[in-house]
């Protein structure tokens, strides 16, 4: 039976490699939205956001920028990996484009998608997002999922980080997330 299972692993490694290759190259190519896709994406993310988040439309105002990605695909087969494009707002103009990438290893199968805000709410921990090479959460700067109780505005709670992070799926807004290991890299578009 040993011998088996490692006739069987030594024919499936290249299939599992490929697949993985397809996955972490194709993204760029197949997920790639222009800037007038992403900026309506980033329009109706911001919508959702402000109609599921009591309190949300005055919590955006306090914000010294918003980072919204409307779709960020997640995927894997044993490897896994997530990538999205999406946009900085400031104000009400869109200022820079991003992408964001994370991989996994363990047991997963399957996709999913998911839209993420996150937002600035310190003018220095943007300043220092905006001046990274590659940014990486977790890392170079930690992002706050909030929890709250159904139905409290979210004003009402005392936020003390400068970063927080907000995870969409079309169910509605997902608690005990954490955006650790993701990499946020800006792009041209």
């Amino acid at each position: 039976m040993n011998l088996f299972h490692t006739l069987i692993a030594r024919k499936l490694a290249p299939i599992i490699a490929c697949l993985g290759m397809l996955f972490f190259i194709s993204p760029t190519v197949t997920l790639a939205a222009s800037a007038s896709e992403i900026d309506i994406g980033v329009n109706e993310t911001l919508k959702q956001f402000k109609a599921e988040i009591p309190g949300g439309e005055a919590f955006l105002r306090k914000a010294h920028g918003v980072l919204v990605f409307p779709k960020v695909i997640k995927a894997g087969f044993g490897i896994g990996g997530e990538y999205g494009e999406g946009a900085l707002r400031i104000g009400a103009e869109n200022v820079a484009y991003y992408n964001t990438a994370a991989a996994s290893i363990g047991l997963q199968l399957g996709a999913q998608s998911k839209s993420i805000v996150i937002v600035f709410l310190e003018a220095e921990s943007l300043k220092y997002f905006r001046n990274s090479k590659g940014w990486k959460a977790g890392v170079d700067g930690s992002v706050a999922v909030v929890e709250w109780g159904a139905g409290e505005d979210i004003n009402t709670i005392d936020i003390e980080d400068p970063i927080i992070g907000f995870v969409f799926s079309n169910k509605g807004l997902m608690f005990n997330l954490t955006l650790e290991g993701s990499k946020f890299t800006r792009i041209n578009k």
